[in-house]
C-alpha cells in the first residue's frame, strides 16, 4: 500500500502589482542605460585620454631632447659620477647633453679650463697630458653631429680614448690647445646599460 501525502493547501494568491506607469518605466530604463553608459564610457574615456597624453609626452620629450643639443651649465653630480667626467675647477663655457637608448647611454660635455685644470681633469681619469695624441680627433662624426661640435677650427687639436671594462664608461676626449693657457675640452662618455 502506498501512503498518500497529506494534502497541502494552495499558496495564497500573490498580491497583484498595480500596472506600472509607462512614463515611470521609460525613466527607469533611461536611468539604467545612463548608468551602464557611464560605467563603460568613463573608464574607456580615461584610457583614451591617458594613452594620448602618454604618447604625446613621449613625442614631446623626444622632440625636446633631440632639438636642444648641448645645454649650457654643469651636468649633475650623478651624471658626472656615472659617466666619470670630472669637470675641473675652474671651468667655463660648460655645456652638456645626455642621450639614452636601449643599447648605449652617452654624456657629451664641453668646458674650457686652465692648464692646471686640464692636468687635474686628466689626472682624475688616471692619465697624464702626454696621453693626448696630436691631431687625433677621437670623437667620431656621429657624436660630432649629435653634439654640434666641429673640430676644424684653429688648433692644435689632440685626443685620446680611455677604454674601460664594462660597466665603467669609455671616454673619447678631444682638446683644443689654440690657447695653451685656456684649453677647450670635449668629452663623450658612453656606457652600455
Amino acid at each position: 500500500m502506498i501512503a498518500s501525502l497529506p494534502h497541502q493547501a494552495a499558496p495564497p494568491d500573490e498580491p497583484r502589482r498595480p500596472a506600472e506607469d509607462p512614463r515611470h518605466k521609460a525613466k527607469r530604463r533611461a536611468l539604467t542605460l545612463l548608468l551602464i553608459g557611464l560605467l563603460i564610457g568613463v573608464p574607456a574615456g580615461y584610457l583614451v585620454i591617458s594613452a594620448n597624453q602618454s604618447r604625446n609626452s613621449g613625442k614631446d620629450k623626444e622632440a625636446k631632447y633631440s632639438a636642444t643639443g648641448l645645454t649650457p651649465g654643469w651636468p649633475s653630480k650623478v651624471q658626472r659620477r656615472l659617466y666619470q667626467v670630472p669637470v675641473p675647477h675652474p671651468a667655463d663655457y660648460i655645456a652638456y647633453y645626455e642621450t639614452n637608448n636601449w643599447k648605449t647611454s652617452r654624456l657629451y660635455v664641453q668646458f674650457r679650463t686652465n692648464s692646471a685644470g686640464l692636468d687635474s681633469f686628466l689626472g682624475t681619469m688616471g692619465l697624464r697630458r702626454d696621453a693626448l695624441k696630436k691631431d687625433d680627433i677621437t670623437i667620431g662624426s656621429r657624436d660630432q653631429k649629435i653634439s654640434g661640435w666641429n673640430f676644424t677650427g684653429p688648433g692644435p687639436w689632440s685626443g685620446l680614448t680611455r677604454k674601460q671594462k664594462n660597466p665603467a664608461p669609455t671616454q673619447d676626449v678631444v682638446v683644443n690647445m689654440s690657447d695653451p693657457n685656456y684649453p677647450m675640452v670635449y668629452v663623450v662618455s658612453r656606457t652600455v646599460p
